[in-house]
């Protein structure tokens, strides 16, 4: 401040107005990452935060909305020996505890506003006649313009542990969850066998009379967990937090060993192609029919939904080889290799290709390379090895199904450990440092033990020498490939600029390798834990 002082007024008011704009970046920053959904440091982070908006139903709102603190009013009711009841009424008609706020039906503008204000202030003005610490009673202080909190809900679903905790405790009783709708008796029924995801009928939205997968979960979870509590029963939570919390999620109980559900699910079964309709014949593919490991996947997969997201049906029931309206218009062919799909084939094997043990590698294959022969086609649509018969009964193709399955390769091919080379010598940099000797056969040996228990790994690595081609780039596959400077010479291509020079090459190679799988050593800032200094 003196400096400034010292500048004269035009200094000093110069060093206000950028402070003054330093400040204003930084709010703009924050309430940037509040529109993206990141909470800005100086906010409190809650999972059970409703937003109180019911009145726009009715045209703008006059005040903002209040956000209220669901699990915070439940831990206060507790302590008073009440509970739900004190806000939500029993439905008669379904036997649950309505999701409104003290009331069945709908109301008017003004009779909700007054339901609201006289439930919450009343309810906090009588607690502080009580001598009861309790929330605001002026509009200003629910009303608020700027809350230093922010929502960090995560989606609930039951994973592979979870519904098997909940079908262990009920029993294997499926029809206390699982139901859908006769419409000759106008009634939910339980069909055994056709059992499906919640979402498949409730969806984000309430529909006619469906209502949305938010309150057929509350409806059902809560009240049967809440249920059981008042039977002094284990159960599991009725707060917001114990499900959308990411910190009380992750504290979870996860079953190890879980075993496989019994659904009548095949152990392997063919990809089948459909027709558009099924007037039409079954059209003809290009290439064998995918042989799919379903048992082995079950294993891999956190819940069914994975893969069946629309329904328990086959794949190719929707996506048609051509198309149809039921699987929104994507062809069979899409659906299985969307590269960037989170339930496509192919984009689940780059989302584990993207993991630490397998990045190394597969960071630096290009998408246009790995899909640049038919070699990884091969891997699942592996022809078999007489001819077939067209068109197969099911049992027939459940048997080769099953054949093609277990021709598959279990263990990676690998070369013997003599036949690689213990040590290469790099010399580039001889003039600046010694040689630099890379454990060439340690590396190997390292790549391929964290893929030696991978079926996927194994599938597709059934050459001996597949692990060598991502360092060993452009080159065929070979004991004694060219070395990295007859491609890349010692300064970079003035012609190519795409292809680096040889020290760069080599940095880029072995740094960003070290990088994706996130090793600590060797330093990339360290030159010499490669290179010794040279001795003068």
């Amino acid at each position: 401040m003196h400096r400034f002082m010292k500048m004269g007024s035009y200094g000093y008011r110069y060093a206000r107005a950028r402070a003054a704009a330093l400040l204003l970046v930084c709010l703009l920053a924050a309430v940037a990452a509040w529109s993206a959904g990141v909470a800005p440091p100086f906010a409190q982070q809650r999972a059970d935060l409703i937003v109180i908006d019911r009145l726009k139903a009715f045209g703008p709102l006059e005040r903002p909305p209040v956000l209220f603190a669901h699990d915070r009013h439940t831990a206060a009711l507790a302590e008073q020996n009440q509970d739900c009841l004190a806000c939500h009424q029993m439905d008669p008609a379904k036997n649950v505890l309505s999701p409104q706020y003290r009331h069945l039906g709908t109301l008017d503008r003004r009779g909700l506003a007054d339901l609201f204000h006289e439930g919450c202030i009343g309810c906090h003005q009588e607690l502080r006649a009580r001598k009861v610490e309790a929330g605001p009673v002026t509009c200003g202080d629910c009303h608020a313009e700027d809350v230093a909190v922010a929502g960090i809900r995560e989606p609930m679903g039951l994973d592979r542990s979870l519904h098997y905790r909940h079908a262990k405790a009920s029993e294997n009783k499926c029809e206390r969850c699982h139901h859908e709708y006769d419409p000759a008796a106008k009634k939910l029924v339980y069909t055994k066998g056709k059992e499906g995801a919640c979402l498949y009928c409730h969806k984000q939205q309430t529909e006619e009379n469906r209502i949305s997968n938010r309150l057929a979960s509350h409806q059902a979870c809560i009240a049967c967990h809440r249920d059981l509590r008042l039977q002094k029963q284990t159960a599991g939570p009725v707060e917001c937090g114990g499900c959308h919390d990411p910190k009380q999620r992750a504290a979870i109980e996860q079953v190890g060993d879980i075993p496989r559900m019994a659904r009548n699910q095949p152990d392997a079964a063919l990809v089948k192609i459909q027709p558009t309709h099924p007037t039409e014949p079954s059209p003809q593919a290009s290439m064998p029919q995918v042989a799919f490991n379903h048992q082995s996947h079950e294993s891999y997969a956190n819940q069914c939904r994975t893969c069946h997201h629309a329904a328990m049906t086959p794949c190719a029931d929707c996506h048609t080889i051509q198309g149809h309206i039921d699987g929104q218009r994507v062809k069979l062919a899409q659906a299985m290799h969307q590269p960037d799909s989170t339930i496509s084939c192919v984009g689940c094997h780059a989302r584990r290709q993207a993991e630490a043990e397998c990045v190394g590698c597969h960071g630096a294959i290009n998408a246009s390379r790995a899909w640049s022969n038919q070699t990884s086609c091969k891997v699942c649509h592996l022809a078999p090895s007489t001819p077939v018969p067209e068109p197969l009964t099911d049992e027939e193709a459940k048997a080769l199904a099953a054949a093609l399955v277990a021709a598959r390769r279990t263990e990676p091919a690998l070369l013997p450990w003599e036949e690689i080379p213990e040590i290469i010598t790099i010399k580039h940099l001889k003039d600046q440092y010694e040689p630099a000797p890379m454990p060439h056969r340690r590396i190997v040996r390292k790549l391929t033990e964290q893929i030696q228990d991978s079926r996927l790994a194994a599938a597709f690595h059934g050459a001996p020498l597949t692990v060598c081609q991502a360092c060993h780039h452009n080159t065929p596959a070979s004991l004694k490939p060219p070395e990295c400077r007859s491609c890349h010479s010692a300064t970079p291509d003035a012609v190519n600029l795409e292809r680096p020079g040889l020290m760069a090459a080599y940095h880029e190679q072995c740094m960003q390798c070290h990088a994706r799988m996130k090793l600590a050593k060797p330093d990339t800032r360290d030159c010499t834990a490669c290179h010794a200094n040279r001795a003068t």
